[in-house]
């Protein structure tokens, strides 16, 4: 991507979105483009390609996505599948009608067959079920990444996929309705730390295993993929280890300093038992991740705890 070029950003105040603008605007780019969903309803076509028509956009960052955690997921299956279908559709269809050079579409490792073989292989996807859990927003990622390559396809355009492991960091949706696993652990945490109680009720068991990474590399990956790769087939981007639920509680309850129990409620749902990516490809193509888990996990609770201080809103859509 030229450094003058112009970049559209969908998502760009959700987590990963934000870190893109960040990264972006440190190594040099400088015409980023951007919009409120209150400026553009990306559910709206009419709304979106009268967008395109006007601005024009070089490049696309497709990072715009309805997301939650287990029980948001489990709560409004339909409005997960409905919301991040239209977007992505929208999106797609613009970038091809208004001539973007090229697209990056962002998915999530949620679209694995839950019985695969780990580490997941980009090769493994379609080959069986995905967790249930999920399934309405793995399902609207899948046809995501399928839309990518029938464009490429048909109209020879040049739009790729990444399926990044779990993401955390600022910017996150600490709301506890529908936060996922690291917001949710924080908030909890830090919010029996602040009120003296003795103990912190977490979902599940605490044994399944979770691969995460912090968001500032998985912005640094979009952007090498922006710039490295031009291939129809999707692509993994991770850090290659994973944590069980409890080993990541552990370390959040002492960068919190919480004192008290961690009990674990078992009558909840534990999700898929591991997820693990294998981000061998890209990693052969010359990316690895930089950030810590500890120091991201420390700078993502400094930025909670200023926002939870500060009064500030800690929940977005």
């Amino acid at each position: 991507m030229e450094k003058e070029a112009k970049i559209y950003i969908s998502g760009h105040s959700g987590l990963l979105g934000s870190a893109l603008v960040r990264c972006l605007k440190k190594i040099g780019y400088t015409n980023l483009l951007v919009k409120t969903s209150e400026e553009i309803d990306l559910r709206n076509q009419r709304e979106v390609e009268s967008f395109f028509e006007k601005e024009k956009p070089d490049y696309v960052i497709h990072a715009a996505a309805r997301v939650g955690g287990i029980k948001a997921n489990m709560e409004k299956p339909a409005q997960f599948i409905y919301d991040n279908i239209q977007m992505e559709t929208n999106v797609i269809n613009s970038a091809w009608k208004y001539g973007v050079k090229k697209l990056l579409f962002i998915s999530s490792n949620c679209i694995y067959p839950k019985d695969a073989k780990q580490p997941f292989q980009e090769d493994s996807l379609g080959t069986g079920k995905i967790e249930s859990t999920n399934e309405a927003y793995g399902m609207a990622k899948l046809a995501g990444m399928a839309m990518c390559k029938a464009y490429n396809t048909q109209y020879k355009t040049n739009f790729i996929s990444v399926i990044p492991c779990s993401l955390f960091g600022p910017g996150d949706n600490f709301d506890p309705e529908g936060s996922h696993l690291i917001p949710a652990l924080i908030r909890k945490f830090y919010e029996a730390k602040i009120n003296n109680l003795s103990e912190a009720v977490l979902w599940g068991t605490g044994t399944p295993r979770r691969e995460i990474m912090y968001v500032d590399d998985a912005a640094e990956a979009c952007i090498f993929l922006m710039n490295n790769y031009n291939s129809s087939e999707p692509i993994n981007a991770g850090i290659g280890k994973d944590y069980s639920i409890k080993e990541i509680a552990e370390m959040i309850k002492e960068i919190i300093g919480f004192k008290g129990k961690m009990v674990q409620d078992i009558s909840k749902p534990d999700g898929i038992n591991k997820k693990l990516i294998d981000s061998s490809k890209i990693y052969s193509l010359g990316w690895k991740p930089n950030i810590d888990i500890i120091e991201g996990l420390k700078k993502t609770f400094n930025w909670y705890k200023d926002s939870f201080d500060n009064n500030k809103e800690l929940s977005h859509v």
